[in-house]
């Protein structure tokens, strides 16, 4: 399982680590981490040409050292200072010492940026002159220009907020180049502990992170500005129970029901939909068609899409007595395309067994009949829907996943999956570890995707997982088997169900 620790916890590891080792060697260890990393992604080290954005914290000081040892290897380095007075001093001084070169950038008074200053083998000349505007001096915009690789090392951890007014213009160069970008420890703009980009960020297409992952690096949108990520172990030992937690194959092999060999339809789990109507009668059988593959040894549908289910389905169980006179289930799937029946939805959540609320459900269910069940309550409303429940604009759910997934999940006393481009499921009451889906495809934002979802998750409900494992699980297969369903082609929820149990074989053979 991969795991993401908050801010404040890998800031106390740090210490403690740093305590009982040499003054500097954890740098050390992290800018060894780096320049591999860099020269994996050059592929070629000599020759190349290399621009080091240097803040004036730790992550400047990796960058510096990491410069340093790319220097002695034959490349070309240069490093952009933000703050000249504040730069790690034992950083420069190794690129200084390895050949590298410096270029000082700060901002001049009434908001122009000054002349950069060029310092090669410790002599300072003057090069370059600013033009007036507020963007960065020419001879900056043709050290990025000209780069092979820029390293991104403005901020760290630490920051929060967007780019102070000096780095922002440097991220818009960045973007212009054709340069690859790796970023240490986590894409400067991007806020560590929620993926949230306020303004302009570095958009990375490698970073390098120490100790552990981050959170922002797992979660939209900072996971999109991270590009791939790669962990350098630095020997931290993290405490506690970490912030965000993403599943694995080997993770998801664990957790799926299988059969004994004294199991029988019963035994397996029996999951009810109630779902569909004369309008939307397509929901309930993509609902049926993910409940089917989702590990519960029969599917029992109750609504008015009963022929359809059965023309597409014809192993379903169906009812027209409505859920309470159904028959025994171990798990209830509503609201899929419901659209105003409340009756239905209300009459699910008085059930004694785990219900799973979607689509036209989370509109019609009331507060405190989620929050005064007995049994476990999945929520997977997407942003959309989200937003509609806790009063906000799409955007800010969007833009704060993890903040809106907790709150959602304290809000219904329920365990919320969160859809989206990083999908996210909370627990119940918001506590503990965020789980994070880690497959998926855009491809996936398809009609009657969520449909497929909801009967998938509902039945491993039925089958005996909990409510967090299985969103995550159900989350897990989807989006595999939107991968493989897609491989870069449109697909429809019905292409996403008809995968599933490949995706399923996928994961147990690991």
């Amino acid at each position: 399982m991969r795991t993401a620790y908050s801010v404040e916890t890998v800031r106390t590891a740090e210490r403690e680590l740093m305590a009982r080792l040499p003054d500097g060697a954890l740098m050390q260890r992290a800018a060894a981490g780096l320049a591999a990393a860099c020269a994996d992604l050059l592929g070629r080290v000599y020759g190349r040409r290399i621009v080091l954005l240097v803040g004036s914290g730790d992550n400047g000081g990796d960058a510096l050292y990491a410069g340093a040892r790319l220097a002695r290897r034959g490349a070309g380095v240069t490093a952009v200072l933000l703050a000249p007075e504040r730069t790690h001093a034992g950083g420069l001084a190794a690129l200084r010492r390895a050949g590298g070169g410096v270029a000082a950038h700060r901002e001049a008074d009434g908001g122009s940026v000054a002349p950069s200053r060029q310092v090669d083998g410790g002599g300072v000349v003057p090069s370059g002159q600013s033009d007036g505007s507020h963007d960065f001096p020419r001879t900056a915009a043709d050290l990025i220009d000209r780069a092979d690789l820029v390293v991104d090392g403005i901020v760290g951890i630490g920051a929060k907020g967007p780019l102070r007014p000096d780095a922002a213009p440097l991220a818009a160069l960045v973007s212009q180049s054709r340069a690859a970008v790796v970023a240490v420890d986590l894409p400067s703009g991007v806020d560590p502990d929620s993926g949230e980009v306020d303004g302009t960020a570095i958009r990375a297409d490698l970073t390098v992170t120490f100790g552990t992952h981050k959170p922002g690096l797992l979660v939209d949108p900072g996971r999109e500005y991270a590009g791939s990520v790669r962990l350098v172990d630095i020997g931290l030992s993290l405490p506690g129970e970490p912030a965000l937690e993403a599943l694995q194959h080997a993770d998801v092999a664990r957790l799926l029901p299988v059969p004994g060999a004294e199991s029988d339809k019963y035994r397996r789990g029996v999951v009810g939909i109630a779902a569909g109507s004369a309008r939307y009668p397509g929901a309930a059988v993509l609902a049926v068609s993910g409940a089917l593959r989702g590990g519960a040894g029969a599917v029992r549908y109750v609504g008015p899409a009963a022929d359809a289910v059965i023309a597409r389905f014809p192993e379903t169980l169906v009812s027209d007595r409505g859920p309470r006179k159904a028959g025994r289930v171990q798990a209830w799937v509503v609201g899929p395309g419901a659209g105003d029946d409340a009756s239905t939805v209300a009459e699910v959540l008085a059930a004694d067994v785990p219900v799973l609320i979607d689509a036209d459900g989370l509109r019609l269910a009331e507060v405190d009949a989620v929050r005064g069940r007995g049994a476990p309550t999945l929520m997977t409303p997407h942003a959309g829907e989200a937003a509609a429940l806790l009063g906000v604009a799409r955007e800010e759910v969007e833009r704060a996943r993890l903040d809106s997934v907790r709150e959602l999940a304290g809000r219904y006393g329920a365990t919320v999956l969160l859809k989206g481009s990083t999908t996210v499921v909370a627990d119940a009451g918001g506590g503990g570890a965020v789980r994070v889906n880690p497959t998926g495809t855009s491809w996936l934002a398809t009609a009657g995707s969520g449909d497929v979802l909801s009967g998938l998750a509902g039945s491993l409900l039925a089958a005996g997982l909990s409510a967090l494992d299985a969103g995550s699980v159900g989350a897990y297969l989807h989006g595999l088997a939107g991968r493989l369903a897609a491989e870069g082609a449109p697909v429809g929820a019905h292409d996403v169900a008809a995968v599933l149990p490949r995706a399923w074989r996928d994961v147990v053979r690991g």
